[in-house]
């Protein structure tokens, strides 16, 4: 049986020996100005650092390029890709096609995920940009666990799932808060995601849920209330050889990111291993990670069984 990749974002390249250690076999990191909602901010130093340091333990890193791009940052998007195939990433993330043309003139060899974030939702547009040449979809977070089984089973190229943490509802280029308090003649300044005390909510009074919400380079973005967690639930994509499975630390802090990510080592190795194991353990690794839970912040299956209603 195929073991799945567990795929984790730093925040930090200081995180990465640490959550190697944790288990973790691949990341995703970046540059906010080219990927969107990063755990944390990468420079090319910082990249180049990461690279070496998962190679050197023969893991991977990903760097998130799926942003949507205008006109004017094309000639920016070639030079970073031809960076990145010069520090032998393992593979670039995008959702914009520009990336993949770009790709295809300045680095023909580099390997891309397709993430649209929404879009992928059949098995038919997995294939098609599968052709294009991306190697690798990663599934709408708004799925089902039968349509994930379906559309696994008939890829033609990896598929990756969003297992663990904050999911983005809504993004727009536009900054919207900014531009709504500008027109209040009040100033606003862009949200620095990192300072916990400058975060934003949405409030819902009905279901008493409050939706972080910060803009950046690449626009606005809200934030679902709650957080994936369905550690007790792998079974299935394990079995359907799902490739990747994504923790997203966006918005956490680097020791929640390690102590889920130890969790999610053991859960993936024993069902492999042990699955009765597996099966008796399951119900407590969720009540491990329900106790360093954020207390504003409950733990749902997501759109995996239809639990989430926004």
């Amino acid at each position: 049986m195929q073991k799945p990749e567990l795929l984790v974002t730093p925040k930090t390249v200081e995180d990465m020996l640490p959550l190697i250690k944790a288990g973790a076999d691949a990341f995703i990191i970046g540059e906010q100005r080219f990927g969107l909602r990063l755990a944390g901010e990468f420079s090319r130093e910082q990249v180049k650092q990461a690279i070496d340091i998962a190679h050197g333990h023969n893991k991977k890193v990903y760097v998130a390029m799926n942003a949507i791009f205008h006109n004017e940052a094309i000639k920016a998007v070639g030079d970073y890709l031809a960076f990145l195939n010069e520090v032998k990433v393992d593979a670039v993330v995008f959702g914009d096609p520009a990336v993949l043309m770009v790709a295809k003139e300045v680095a023909p060899e580099l390997k891309l995920h397709w993430n649209t974030e929404t879009t992928a939702t059949n098995w038919y547009t997995c294939n098609y940009w599968g052709r294009k040449g991306a190697k690798r979809a990663v599934l709408a977070r708004e799925l089902s666990m039968d349509a994930i089984i379906e559309t696994k089973e008939h890829s033609e190229v990896e598929i990756e799932v969003q297992v663990h943490g904050m999911t983005c509802m809504f993004q727009s280029k536009r900054t919207l808060l900014g531009n709504y308090f500008e027109y209040q003649g009040k100033a606003l300044k862009v949200e620095n995601r990192y300072e916990d005390k400058e975060m934003m909510f949405l409030f819902d009074p009905e279901r008493d849920n409050k939706y972080p919400i910060f803009e950046d380079v690449n626009g606005t973005h809200i934030m679902s209330p709650n957080d994936i967690c369905i550690i007790d639930e792998l079974g299935e994509m394990i079995d359907a050889g799902v490739d990747s499975f994504k923790i997203d630390g966006v918005l956490q802090t680097s020791n929640y990111i390690l102590e889920v990510t130890k969790k999610y080592r053991k859960a993936i190795d024993l069902y492999i291993e042990n699955r009765e194991g597996y099966e008796e353990i399951k119900d407590s690794l969720l009540e491990e990670i329900e106790a360093i839970q954020a207390k504003n912040r409950s733990l749902d299956t997501g759109f995996f069984f239809k639990e989430t209603v926004y």
